[in-house]
């Protein structure tokens, strides 16, 4: 099976998270944490500041990493590496996302979220 690895940035500020709506692909309209493949010779930080730009139009500052998430979608293996980020410089701005949401954790679990980060709600709601 084909693995794809990707990085996801969780990005807080004070009781919330940013989530995003994918605007495109098979999951369109799926929520998740913003982010996206890590190229050849790319590091995961690296990759993350670049995806991040690339979508939201924003830097942001990359405070921990929190884990990697494994998941077995029927076409490919998918490896998500998460961060806990802040914003940086710059306004956000949805470049491929059909919409996004500040979330908390009493209304996080109402979004109707990809599989593979589902699994990190949980810690997710540990840090909000």
């Amino acid at each position: 099976m084909k693995t794809i690895e990707v990085v996801a940035a969780v990005i807080k500020n004070n009781n919330k998270v940013f989530a995003t709506r994918r605007g495109y692909g098979d999951f369109e309209n799926m929520w998740e944490f913003p982010g996206g493949k890590v190229e050849a010779g790319e590091s995961w930080e690296g990759a993350l500041r670049r995806e991040i730009m690339e979508e939201l139009d924003v830097q942001i500052i990359i405070d921990q990493f929190l884990t990697t998430i494994e998941y077995d979608y029927p076409q490919f293996h998918l490896t998500m590496h998460c961060f806990l980020c802040t914003l940086g410089k710059g306004t956000l701005h949805l470049k491929e996302h059909n919409d996004s949401q500040w979330v908390t954790k009493e209304t996080i679990d109402k979004l109707g979220w990809l599989p593979a980060d589902l699994d990190i709600i949980e810690l997710v709601k540990e840090i909000i």
